[in-house]
């Protein structure tokens, strides 16, 4: 396991979530703060053994750099990175079809917790992000996940062309998107299957985009060229969902 630098994790379901999980160290609270949700957490905290230390407000607005804390931060372990290999291996023994999400360059952290909080949502098996020129699990991407991180496992590599090349070895099919793809519409989602999804601007590298067996596109009939980030991961996962889990099955 590799370990990121920063370890905090703030607002009121990424706290929860950490410390259901027993990553937490030390919780901040701001001071004369009430509601149904704080008294989960401070029992939940209790439960875990975990102190709590009363803060003014100003005090947590710094910890968590000005970013919307909702009155709690918590102090937790560093995240631990699943290691790729073993991680890819576990999974596949597990099921017979996996479904693993890359993420080439993804920079900002809204969105890195927003694509997250999707691959929970849609039973995505891991995600896949590179170790340099990219996000990690920052305290935004925690927070905006709401939780997510603690339950997708998430791989961090020196090098995505390398990992999708074990992947292909591992007899998985690998899509990337373009804008000169196949409709994501009529995509087919069955066995072993890895879904890249390219920087914001810049798309996929070249490398990569060699690996990919089949180029996937969202149509689009306006005047914009393209997605977010986040938005075009959200279509595509749910596809994804829509065709391994069909009405009436």
């Amino acid at each position: 396991m590799e370990n990121k630098e920063e370890n905090i994790v703030f607002g009121r379901h990424a706290v929860f979530e950490a410390l259901q999980q027993g990553k937490g160290d030390k919780l901040f609270v701001q001071q004369e703060l009430k509601g149904e949700k704080i008294q989960q957490i401070l029992a939940k905290a209790k439960e875990k053994k975990v102190p709590v230390v009363k803060q003014p407000k100003a005090n947590l607005e710094k910890m968590a750099e000005k970013g919307n804390h909702q009155g709690v931060v918590l102090r937790t372990t560093p995240f631990a990175y699943a290691d790729f290999v073993s991680t890819v291996k576990a999974i596949c023994e597990q099921k017979e079809d996996p479904f693993f999400l890359i993420l080439d360059r993804i920079e900002d952290p809204h969105n890195l917790g927003s694509i997250l909080r999707t691959c929970d949502a849609t039973g995505v098996d891991g995600v896949i992000i590179p170790k340099h020129r990219a996000c990690g699990i920052t305290p935004i991407v925690a927070k905006t996940s709401t939780g997510a991180i603690e339950h997708v496992p998430v791989m961090r590599v020196t090098n995505l062309t390398q990992a999708v090349k074990k992947l292909k070895d591992e007899g998985f099919w690998i899509f990337g998107t373009d804008m000169q793809g196949s409709d994501y519409r009529s995509w087919n989602v069955s066995g072993k299957v890895a879904l890249i999804i390219g920087n914001e601007g810049k798309g996929m590298q070249a490398t990569l985009k060699k690996e990919v067996d089949e180029l996937l596109t969202i149509p689009m009939v306006g005047h914009v060229q393209s997605l977010n980030a986040s938005v075009a991961s959200g279509l595509l996962l749910y596809e994804m969902y829509r065709f391994r889990h069909p009405l009436g099955k």
